[in-house]
């Protein structure tokens, strides 16, 4: 690990992640401090970021310009975020799964998946308690619905909502 994203995650987990919300009233900075943060930890870490207090990510991030991770968010390794994106709290976006495949020993011992990347474009809306699943992709433009699950790839200007998340609507 190069020693810019240990000095990131030392001082974001000793500090950053227990700093007030970002817009409380006596917030301490706590934006400034997780931005710097993320700007060591993510492999691009945009202008004018939020990373909310209790988000949990892994290694190999892009967080674009304008863009937020919600507060107790969980962002597995290798995901991108566009510009402008808004999370809401309590989104988990997962990039692996584990093994299933084999019936005579138990599933914990099977190990992982491959991981497989998630990508979510410009200007997207997520809403609170999302969950994304591997490999999907996001379009420009979408949004999810609070407490979706979200299975498969999204269209870009699509509004889609529910366990698994389905199209709602398209925003154009």
């Amino acid at each position: 690990m190069k020693i810019r994203i240990l000095i990131g995650r030392i001082i974001y987990n000793a500090i950053g992640k227990r700093m007030p919300l970002s817009d409380g009233k006596f917030n301490l900075g706590s934006k400034k401090v997780r931005a710097f943060c993320g700007k060591l930890i993510f492999n691009e870490c945009g202008k004018n970021v939020n990373i909310e207090k209790g988000a949990r990510f892994g290694n190999n991030i892009w967080l674009g310009d304008n863009s937020g991770i919600g507060v107790n968010a969980y962002i597995s390794d290798y995901v991108k975020i566009g510009k402008d994106v808004m999370m809401g709290p309590d989104c988990y976006i997962y990039t692996r799964n584990h093994e299933t495949g084999r019936v005579d020993i138990p599933m914990w011992k099977q190990g992982f998946t491959k991981t497989e990347p998630v990508e979510i474009g410009d200007d997207v809306w997520i809403g609170s308690r999302v969950t994304i699943l591997p490999g999907v992709k996001i379009g420009n433009g979408s949004i999810i619905g609070a407490s979706s699950v979200v299975t498969k790839d999204v269209e870009p200007y699509t509004i889609v909502g529910g366990n698994p998340a389905k199209v709602i609507r398209r925003r154009k």
